[in-house]
């Protein structure tokens, strides 16, 4: 088999039909050998009746949401279980996500003639065909600050700058594929061979939601694999229609993620300082929130659970190690 695709969905019903329709067009004229799952993490909107009723093919696996990491891990056991023959590799792939022609092939033909890569991501693209980032550098303390503190006006364009871990645009417009640290999650294949070490699992389920594709990539370069952005591959990305119903929860568990992430790879003097960040930008919230309540723009219980939460983020980041 080519392909496998996991596709882990949570309340996302008609994107997640966009999504396969795109994804068994695109399969249908590449005459690769695939077959795709979806995990659907506890929906209530009838996404999973959806999926039989329009997609019989699919291979359905309701779950209990324990977040992105083990959905997708989860898949990745189903396909690798039900296969006939092994799967030469799997896609990850969001469901706010629409695959143009010929993404997929591109990626397995790439993955198939350069040995030494283990993830190979598309060019995203936003709804309205900009571009949307898909390769970083590894994050560290520039990258914390600039997402803690956004700067204003003109300095702006730091926030798409290489300072801020991102590549040039020049890069994707060329066509040709470069080397990255890290791809976005929305939607990246990854070599099977490079799974092996870690029995057919790709992701730390102890990252429920964040930063479980950084920490695999991560550990996947350390092996000696390399990552890969296939500019030629293109795919939509709408982006955060399952996390926006969640947003406050959301925040928090980017930042918790992030302290287990910054704790693993980095060091006490970088941990050091974007610990000090976290607390400072928590604490101009919190201030901010109060302002905010007082003008009338949120009530005083909306403020009591943004600072709580605000509180718990900044408890994480000055607590013991994380497991």
């Amino acid at each position: 088999m080519d392909l496998g695709l996991v596709i882990v969905n949570w309340n996302v019903r008609d994107l997640l039909a966009a999504c396969l329709d795109s994804v068994y067009l695109d399969l249908a004229e590449s005459g690769l050998q695939a077959r795709v799952c979806v995990v659907d993490n506890g929906s209530r909107d009838g996404s999973a009746e959806m999926v039989r009723a329009q997609f019989p093919r699919t291979r359905l696996v309701p779950a209990e949401n324990r977040g992105m990491g083990a959905g997708n891990n989860l898949g990745l056991r189903t396909l690798a279980a039900e296969a006939p023959t092994p799967f030469f590799a799997y896609l990850i792939l969001n469901p706010d996500t629409v695959v143009r022609a010929g993404a997929l092939r591109q990626l397995v033909d790439f993955l198939r003639r350069t040995p030494t890569a283990g993830v190979a991501a598309p060019k995203l693209l936003n709804a309205d065909g900009s571009l949307q980032h898909s390769g970083f550098r590894f994050p560290g303390v520039v990258q914390a600050a600039l997402d803690l503190f956004p700067p204003p006006g003109r300095l702006a364009r730091l926030l798409d700058a290489p300072v801020n871990g991102r590549y040039p645009a020049a890069w994707y417009a060329a066509g040709a594929p470069f080397r990255v640290d890290h791809t976005l999650g929305a939607a990246f294949a990854v070599r099977a061979e490079a799974l092996a070490a870690w029995g057919g699992e790709l992701f730390d389920e102890s990252f429920t939601l964040y930063c479980e594709e950084i920490d695999a990539q991560w550990r996947l370069a350390r092996a000696g694999w390399e990552t890969w952005v296939v500019p030629g591959a293109e795919i939509v990305h709408y982006g955060g229609r399952s996390t926006a119903q969640v947003a406050a929860q959301s925040f928090a568990q980017l930042w918790t993620s992030r302290r287990r992430l910054y704790q693993r790879y980095h060091g006490p003097v970088v941990n050091g300082l974007v610990r000090a960040l976290v607390g400072l930008a928590m604490r101009s919230r919190i201030r901010a929130n109060h302002r905010r309540s007082q003008r009338g723009e949120i009530t005083p219980d909306q403020r009591a659970a943004l600072n709580q939460m605000l509180s718990d983020v900044s408890r994480a980041w000055q607590g013991r190690r994380l497991r």
